[in-house]
């Protein structure tokens, strides 16, 4: 299948604008046509000139005649501008709105597979760049080929040498800059992936400041951050240098036409072939030619990004999603059927491997395991933030592919050890479990949560900012909030992947009673690394190395699996502080 250009791409994804765009290049044309006049004024005052002619009300016309070409160049080169600028920003906009609205449509691997700072690139850095292709490529890019094209055409019907002349410099020129636009790709490719690179360990940084803070790892840390920044400058001091003799001696020869036209133009003159009139016109308008053909090799550096930035953006605006039913499904109960399942979050390695597990509904299941034994995944596979690969998960009879996202995702309350909230309050972030909450079933759900104390104890209660992911909040403090977020949601599957990590014994216990009063007649999945809190579920689920090692109840486990004994054995004597 034949690649589709960057710039057909570019011009897709403003189709909304087309109209302004279109008008834009239109005036751009008219202005382009106006603005010769000025240079043929401007000979035609010269041979008069050279001619004798000393009366002003010879030269006041194209005077005249040239200020309203050029007033008309400019006025309509500026409305041109103006236009393609605000249709620009408006596809901008529209380019962003697409990402974020496709974000969530992506499994979460996908997304996961991108460092923030990568994901910022694309949205703010990449995507502005676009704006120079759109608002200023057309119109001007537009006026910088057709203004030459124009002159030439004329200066072929006064005298085919004299064109022929004036365009001697500029393949020589061009023959330099040609030089640096073959490998011009691959270098801003390599540019766009030093510099994300840059920002990802830029995010890093400062997002893990408090870890380097307290192992002291600040020297180690802040080095592999200025040597990012310094590889960064390095790339471009580097393609700058290999860059500049050849630049350089493009931009001195190309526009040099006054190099050729004026001596062969003489001669011809002197030898009575080329008329006096027609010599000084072709001189005059030789010196249109170059400099629109220079500004319009300022837009090749712009033609090499498109390429890689459509294919970035692109990539992520046609990056594969999750394919489920649209049309509302009838789901008749809570329980849950994974059927022979497989699935790796890269094609070239499986984490989970022929697992089948059968979860009534009202019912507590617990999975354990050792660390990276694929608890995780299985609780995510049926939350639906993946599919599965092979295989099936099914909720109340109902295979998940077959249900809408929304609806998927209505029906579970999913709480991982690393819960992101809002900046915004306390009251507003435990509300996003359900909009509709009044202020009283929010704080219900803080006490049931185990947070009604601490945010009470707060300045400003519930109505205290949090700050941007929670950082004014500590890491139990946060967990807890999640915690009554989903509580308050009150979906008929809870999922609970590590939910008490953070959680001190004593709130721990309060939380556990909460859960226990709350989730009664739903579905509970929960993955915890403290066994003593499972050890009332209902089906106790061990897996190890992405497959069901057994299933069933604490004592029976005990009795059957020695993997669960001995798991038990190490909780039991770390929590009684034996060591071994």
């Amino acid at each position: 299948m034949k690649k589709q250009s960057p710039l057909l791409r570019v011009w897709e994804l403003g189709k909304q604008e087309h109209g302004g765009l279109i008008f834009a290049i239109v005036c751009t044309l008219t202005g382009v046509a106006l603005g010769m006049l000025p240079y043929y004024a401007a000979a035609q005052m010269i041979i008069g000139l050279l001619a004798g002619e000393r009366e002003l009300s010879v030269y006041l016309p194209w005077l005249g005649i040239a200020l309203a070409g050029y007033a008309a160049r400019t006025l309509l080169y500026n409305l041109a501008l103006s236009r393609s600028h605000r249709a620009t920003f408006s596809i901008l906009k529209s380019i962003r709105q697409r990402i974020l609205e496709k974000l969530p449509r992506l499994s979460l691997g996908t997304v996961m597979d991108m460092s923030s700072g990568k994901m910022k690139q694309i949205i703010v850095d990449q995507v502005e760049g676009m704006e120079t292709t759109l608002a200023h490529l057309l119109p001007e890019l537009t006026a910088n080929i057709a203004g030459p094209v124009l002159i030439l055409i004329y200066m072929f019907a006064l005298d085919w040498r004299m064109a022929l002349l004036s365009l001697v410099t500029i393949p020589v020129g061009m023959v330099f800059m040609m030089s640096i636009m073959g490998t011009y790709a691959k270098d801003y490719e390599g540019a766009v992936r030093t510099t994300q690179e840059m920002n990802g360990t830029i995010v890093e940084y400062i997002g893990g400041i408090e870890v380097i803070k307290a192992f002291n790892q600040g020297r180690t840390s802040y080095a592999r951050f200025t040597d990012r920044v310094k590889a960064n400058a390095q790339y471009y001091y580097d393609w700058m240098k290999r860059c500049q003799f050849r630049m350089s001696m493009g931009y001195a020869i190309v526009p040099a036409t006054l190099i050729t036209i004026l001596p062969a133009g003489w001669l011809m003159y002197r030898s009575r072939s080329l008329p006096v009139e027609t010599f000084i016109t072709s001189v005059i308008l030789s010196l249109g030619v170059a400099g629109p053909l220079l500004a319009a090799m300022n837009f090749v550096d712009t033609l090499a990004q498109v390429n890689t930035t459509v294919e970035t953006v692109d990539g992520l605006l046609q990056a594969p999603e999750q394919h489920h039913a649209e049309d509302t499904a009838e789901i008749s109960g809570n329980d849950i059927v994974l059927s022979h399942v497989s699935f790796g979050y890269h094609a070239d390695k499986n984490i989970l491997k022929d697992v089948s597990l059968s979860i009534p509904a009202g019912s507590m299941t617990a999975l354990v395991g050792p660390s990276g034994s694929g608890k995780s995944t299985i609780a995510k596979l049926i939350a639906g933030f993946w599919d599965a690969e092979q295989g099936s998960v099914s909720i109340g009879g109902t295979e998940e592919r077959r249900i809408p996202l929304a609806q998927l995702y209505e029906r579970i309350a999913f709480v991982s050890q690393d819960n992101y909230l809002f900046d915004d309050t306390i009251r507003e972030n435990i509300r996003m479990g359900r909009l509709s909450a009044t202020d009283r079933e929010v704080e219900e759900a803080a006490e049931a949560a185990g947070c009604g104390g601490f945010i009470r104890a707060l300045e400003h209660g519930y109505e205290t900012k949090v700050g941007g992911g929670g950082a004014h909040l500590s890491g139990g403090e946060r967990q807890r909030i999640a915690i009554a977020r989903a509580m308050l949601k009150d979906a008929p599957i809870v999922i609970l992947d590590e939910a008490t990590a953070y959680i001190d014994p004593e709130n721990e216990a309060v939380i556990q009673r909460g859960i226990a009063r709350l989730v009664q007649g739903k579905t509970v999945i929960v993955i915890a690394h403290r066994l003593s809190t499972i050890t009332d579920a209902d089906q106790i689920v061990v897996v190890k190395d992405g497959q069901i090692e057994a299933a069933g109840t604490h004592e029976a486990l005990r009795k059957t699996c020695p993997l669960y004994e001995s798991m038990w054995q190490a909780h039991i004597g770390a929590k009684d502080g034996d060591v071994r």
